[in-house]
This record gives structure tokens, C-alpha cells and sequence, in this order.
């Protein structure tokens, strides 16, 4: 019987595999727990006894929870009254509409934020109109929980206008009709026939809002004040002082675990969900007229204030793009006075365009090595030829069920400490951790868009391949890569865009002289920044909305299938 060969390339590159999912994964949050529980070699309930003796911190675990429970009810009706809008019932210049809705998939994060905190805050345009009209209103009104749910809301709907849109679209005609011409009404229709439908796309939707509103920490943390603190800005509060950090891993912890048994009783409670079917043979849906005089008003009227809401911050970031930074501290909008001294001195100043640079540096560089480490493991997995091959896809799929703050607090502990060994020193010198902590981030999501293509393969090409004597590595490269190119190719647009103006990660990690994009743009919004900062933060704003917009025209661009 002959020995089964050892491939030695495949074996090393497991190996390296293995390592960097230990010591960059599994590894930091172990060590997270034995710093907090084990400081001095024993067991230590200090972390626990500081947050439990915390009213601050106590308040921010409760806001959290509020913050989930209350985003589940608000971004649910909108999110889905902005998809009825636009696809299911007949509004007049729906697609105007949509295109307004359709805004939050270009500007979100910390950069949304602070958009709503210009328009709606002590010098914004909103606030100016309302004092003119009310002479004892506080020009700092827009903060709290009010401001927090309403900011949440209406950022929070892309998830439904990407994937509620479509499952709107599969909805049965027939079985629509068929309920009409046995004399339902429309509200039954929508309430008997269309959301039973889309109930297993509003679950999952539900289970994105409540981690999104647990984890949240833009809104929070720049119009929340004083009063609403969740539990991810108080983490980065304790966390820049030594004396309070082991308090902001132990509420890392608890973000961590609550995340986790949440995600495994909402998937018990989903497995036993009962959804009706549909008919075999589909008719494509006809947007539905509302009747009712009354009623088909309120729909139009409501439609018109959402698409409102949703421009209004957009229209005034760009004009206040071109305005001095006089009239931005002033809070007026002078049209005749609109320059674009702003935009010169993004492309002169090379203090003012650095951002831009860390930003992109560090967004591509992160967006192409964790797409091709989605690609090994994605590899790896699919072919599979070791019984163990699958726990690759349970590393890289482990950043999913972790709060973005546990991954980077883990990372922090770790490798700012000197007990490294000398190959893991000279890693995280050369790429810096808060790159690290961008691509654990990004590696489930990768690897799942990844491994859905890898299915898709017909594996004929690959066979032919190897009997004309091509290599396992010119095959990839020659075969398999060009196959699956549009696919990678999104995943790093994807990527890209969601990095460039990130904050929550950074604000833990980045280099005092390397400044990314979202902290930048997060210091513009305090009440202390200068005039120019702010001037220049909005000018950010405009080009990263540019830039994403490209990126989102390129992700859903599909040509014509080729021979």
C-alpha cells in the first residue's frame, strides 16, 4: 500500500495559517481574560468589582440595551416603510425617493454622525430656524436619547434597503392577486400575505439592528452627552487611562458575551420560526395603488419627510463645503459666498490632505491582504482533503461573534506588552496594529462572500487543468482567480469603503502622528474645534461620499456574461 505524499507548500501555508489565527484571533482575547481575571498570577475579581461599584458604567450597560431594544422597534418601520415606498406601493417620484434613501449606503459611521450633529446642533442650520421661532429653546436640544434613536434610525436602514428591497422584489404576484379577488383589503394583504413573506428577512435584519444598537458608538459618543453613555464609549473612555483599562476590557467582555448568547437564542428562536411558502410558477409584483384618499396622502406625505431627513444633512454638508469657515462658525449659509478655497486647500496643505493618505494606506492595505487570506482559507476549506481542514473556516469566521472594541482592546493588551516573541514584534512593527485589527475585523464577512463563489466553480475546469500537467499554484492563478475576479474585486471595493472612514477601531489603535480619516473627522465635530477643522472635516465628508459611491456603482455593476 502505497503512502499518501505529503504536499509540503500546502502544509506550510496551513501552518502559517494557523499561527496567524492563533496569535491574531485566539490568542489577544485569551490573554484579554488573563490580564483582567489574572493580573498578578491569581485569580483577581477587581475589573468586576470597579464596573459593579461604576454608576457611570452600570448606566452605559442599560443605556445599551435600551438603545438595542428601542432601534429594533424604529428602524424596522422605517426600514421597512422606505422599502413599501419605493417597491411595493405606487408613489409618485418614487425613484427620487429612492435614490434619497438610498444615501445611507454612502454615508454612515462616525462621518453620518457628525453630518447630523452640523445640521441639528448648537450651530446648525435646524437649530438657528427653530430659535427664531421659539426664543428659549436650548441650542443644545439635539442631544440624549432623543437625538441617539433618531440619528441610529435613519443610519441604520441600508441593511434594509439592500436586502429588504430585494426580498420585496420575489414577492408572489399571484398570491397577491389572488388575495384580492377573494375580497381582501390592502391592509390585510399587507398584513397576512406580505410580511409573513418577508418575516425570515426582517428576522435576520432584527438580529443586525440589535447588535448595531448594542455596539453602537458614534451617536453615543457625539450626541449622547452626559446623560446617554452607552457601553462602547464608556469602553473607550476607561480605556485611555492604565488605572481604569482592565474596567474596559471587563464591559469588552460583557459586549462579548452578551453578543454571543444572544446570537445563539435568536438563531434557536429563527430555526423554529414558521413562514409561509409561495407558488411555484412567480408573476412579477405591480406596485399596489392606495385607494384610500386619506391614506395614499399619509403615505405620500411621510415618504416626502423621510427622503426630507435623509437629504437634508447631505445638501448642507455640501454646501457648507464651500462656505468660509466664518459662516460655518456663524452657522449661516450665504449662497453668493460659496468658494472652493476649501477643496485647494485640501490638495495644498499636506497637513490637510495626510488623512487622506493614512486612510487610504491603511483601507487598501487591509482590504487586499485580508481578501486573499479569505481566499486560502476559503480554498482550503472547500477542497478539504484533512478531517481537521474545517476548523479553518470556524478561525476565520470568529471575529463575527466579537464586538469590534473586545478585538481591539485584545489586540492592544497584547502586543503593547513586551512578552512577544521576536517574528510577532516585527510583524506588528511593520503593519501596526490598528491594520491587524482592520483585517480580523473584515476576515468573516470576506471569507463568506469568498466561499459562496468557490461554490460556483465548476470543478471540470479544474481537472482539465491538472491532466494538461498545470501546476496546483498556476491553476489558481491561471484558472480559479480569473473565475472568481468580480467577486474579489467587490470584496475589496466593499472593504475599502468601510474602512476608510472608520472610527471605532481606530480610536483605540492609531498612531498619534498617523491620524486616520474618522478621527480627524471626530474631532471636527467637538465643540472645541476650530473653524478650518471643521471646514475641512466637511470637505472629508464630501470626497468620501464621492468615493463611495464609485465603489458602490462598481460593487453592483454587473456586465454581460462572457464566454
Amino acid at each position: 500500500m502505497k503512502k499518501k505524499k505529503i504536499n509540503v507548500q500546502s502544509l506550510l501555508l496551513k501552518l502559517i495559517l494557523l499561527w496567524l489565527i492563533i496569535a491574531f484571533i485566539v490568542y489577544p482575547n485569551i490573554n484579554l481574560l488573563k490580564d483582567v481575571f489574572f493580573a498578578n498570577g491569581n485569580f483577581s475579581s477587581n475589573a468586576v468589582t470597579k464596573v459593579l461599584h461604576s454608576e457611570r458604567a452600570i448606566k452605559s450597560i442599560i443605556n445599551s440595551f435600551i438603545l438595542a431594544v428601542s432601534m429594533v422597534v424604529t428602524v424596522n418601520v422605517v426600514g421597512t416603510l422606505v422599502v413599501l415606498f419605493t417597491e411595493y406601493w405606487d408613489i409618485k417620484g418614487s425613484k427620487i425617493l429612492k435614490l434619497g434613501y438610498m444615501t445611507s449606503l454612502i454615508y454612515g459611521g462616525v462621518v453620518l454622525v457628525a453630518g447630523y450633529k452640523f445640521v441639528y446642533g448648537s450651530k446648525g442650520l435646524v437649530t438657528a430656524v427653530l430659535r427664531n421661532i421659539i426664543p428659549n429653546l436650548d441650542a443644545n436640544w439635539f442631544q440624549g436619547y432623543g437625538a441617539v434613536i433618531f440619528i441610529m434610525t435613519f443610519a441604520c436602514t441600508s441593511n434594509h434597503i439592500m436586502f429588504l428591497t430585494n426580498a420585496v422584489r420575489s414577492l408572489d404576484y399571484h398570491t397577491i392577486e389572488a388575495a384580492r379577488n377573494m375580497g381582501a383589503k390592502p391592509s390585510t394583504v399587507i398584513w397576512r400575505i406580505v410580511l409573513p413573506t418577508l418575516k425570515p428577512t426582517l428576522f435576520a435584519l432584527t438580529i443586525l439592528t440589535f447588535l448595531t444598537g448594542l455596539s453602537a458608538v458614534s451617536a453615543p459618543l457625539i450626541v449622547g452627552g452626559t446623560e446617554f453613555q452607552t457601553i462602547n464609549p464608556m469602553i473607550i473612555t476607561f480605556a485611555k487611562t492604565t488605572a481604569s483599562r482592565d474596567i474596559a476590557a471587563f464591559l469588552a467582555i460583557i459586549l462579548g458575551v452578551a453578543t454571543i448568547l444572544l446570537l445563539a437564542f435568536l438563531n434557536k428562536v429563527e430555526k423554529g420560526g414558521n413562514y409561509i411558502s409561495v407558488s411555484k410558477t412567480k408573476a412579477v409584483l405591480h406596485k399596489q395603488k392606495i385607494t384610500n384618499p386619506v391614506l395614499n396622502f399619509l403615505a405620500h406625505a411621510i415618504a416626502y419627510i423621510f427622503f426630507f431627513i435623509y437629504m437634508m444633512p447631505i445638501v448642507l454638508v455640501i454646501l457648507y463645503s464651500f462656505s468660509s469657515s466664518t459662516a460655518i462658525s456663524s452657522g449661516k449659509l450665504v449662497l453668493s459666498e460659496l468658494t472652493f478655497d476649501n477643496y485647494a486647500q485640501l490638495f495644498e496643505n499636506s497637513s490637510a490632505f495626510k488623512p487622506y493618505i493614512v486612510s487610504v494606506v491603511y483601507s487598501i492595505l487591509a482590504a487586499v491582504i485580508v481578501t486573499l487570506l479569505a481566499i486560502i482559507i476559503a480554498r482550503i476549506v472547500h477542497r478539504a482533503k484533512n478531517k481537521f481542514d474545517f476548523m479553518f473556516e470556524y478561525g476565520a469566521l470568529l471575529p463575527w461573534i466579537l464586538p469590534s472594541t473586545l478585538i481591539a482592546i485584545g489586540l492592544m493588551f497584547t502586543y503593547n506588552q513586551p512578552r512577544l516573541l521576536v517574528f510577532n514584534r516585527v510583524l506588528v512593527g511593520t503593519l501596526s496594529i490598528m491594520l491587524i485589527a482592520y483585517i480580523v475585523v473584515k476576515l468573516p464577512f470576506s471569507y463568506r462572500m469568498i466561499k459562496a463563489v468557490f461554490f460556483s466553480i465548476d470543478d471540470n475546469m479544474e481537472e482539465a487543468a491538472k491532466s494538461m500537467g498545470a501546476s496546483t499554484f498556476y491553476t489558481m492563478r491561471k484558472v480559479i482567480i480569473p473565475f472568481i475576479m468580480p467577486t474579489v474585486l467587490s470584496v475589496i471595493v466593499l472593504n475599502f469603503n468601510s474602512l476608510l472612514a472608520d472610527y471605532d477601531l481606530s480610536v483605540f489603535l492609531y498612531h498619534p502622528l498617523f491620524q486616520p480619516l474618522g478621527i480627524v473627522i471626530k474631532a471636527a465635530s467637538d465643540e472645541t474645534a476650530t473653524s478650518n477643522a471643521q471646514a475641512m472635516s466637511f470637505v472629508y465628508t464630501v470626497v468620501l461620499m464621492i468615493m463611495s459611491t464609485i465603489a458602490l456603482v462598481v460593487t453592483q455593476y454587473r456586465p454581460k456574461s462572457k464566454r
